[in-house]
Order: C-alpha cells, then structure tokens, then sequence
C-alpha cells in the first residue's frame, strides 16, 4: 500500500500521521508492506524538518520524526500513491485541483477511517499550544488504526 498524506506546509500535521501509521504499521508487523510519505500542498517550508512541537509530541510517544523534510505535492504523486488522503477539506480540494486526469490515486480525508471520531478534519495546531499537537497524534492514532484495518480488509 502507497500512502501520501497531505496538509498545508508539510511540517505538523501530515509528518506526524506518516510518523504515526509507519509507527503502526511496524508494531502490526506489516511496516514493509507499506510505502508511506507526506507532503504539502503548499512550498511555504520546503526542506524544513517537521515543526518542533510536532517532534516533541511524537517522541513522547516513541515516534522520532526529525528525518523527515517537508516537500510539495507533485503530478508525479497522483502516479506514485495508491491513496492520497488530505488532513483537512482544504488541503481535498487543493488536491483534486491538482490531480492529472489520468492519475490513479484515490482521494480521501485522513480521518474518514476513524468514523467514530465523528470529525473529518485534522485541525492545524500549529497557532494554537503543546495541547493542539497532542490532539492531532491522538487524531492520527485512531486514523492510523481505521486505515491499517481497512487495508487488512
């Protein structure tokens, strides 16, 4: 399974759910099958590692982000992924403009794989405290299970 996870620069959000479902998927013993990566539909922090907060939540958690570099969403993307899930509506949108007509990547929100959550949207933290990135791994957590599951079949 190829596996793209969107936001808008690439620095909160979307590293924290690769971090997250890699991080799942290794527990599960399924890492390998996996080919996972995040990006941003925005060029706001290209090259940046992920945001500072992020990393500190995320290693609490047992989850080392600090490789991880933001980059741009490409049209080569749209071909690469098997699925290309955007943390927030915007971030859908931005996505659907861009995908190539004969791209075979499906488009999803991030958190439809956690229904009981009753959210769809992944908030930005990255103006708000410590709390807000707490709230996007614990987010990202049940997603990440919902996901690893759908794919189990």
């Amino acid at each position: 399974m190829r596996v793209l996870f969107v936001c808008l620069g690439n620095i909160c959000r979307s590293p924290t759910a690769e971090g997250v479902v890699r991080h799942l998927a290794r527990e599960a013993g399924v890492g390998r099958q996996w080919h996972l990566d995040s990006a941003g539909t925005g060029n706001y922090h290209l090259g940046e590692a992920p945001d500072e907060r992020s990393q500190r939540a995320a290693r609490r958690r047992g989850i080392d982000l600090s490789a991880l570099r933001a980059r741009q969403v490409c049209a080569e993307d749209f071909h690469r992924f098997d699925l290309i899930l955007g943390m927030d509506h915007a971030n859908l949108r931005a996505l659907q403009g861009l995908r190539p007509a004969s791209a075979g990547a499906m488009l999803g929100l991030f958190l439809d794989y956690a229904p009981q959550l009753k959210q769809r949207e992944v908030p930005d933290p990255y103006f708000d405290g410590e709390q807000g990135f707490e709230t996007v791994l614990d987010l990202c957590f049940e997603a990440g299970r919902g996901l690893l599951n759908h794919a189990a079949g």
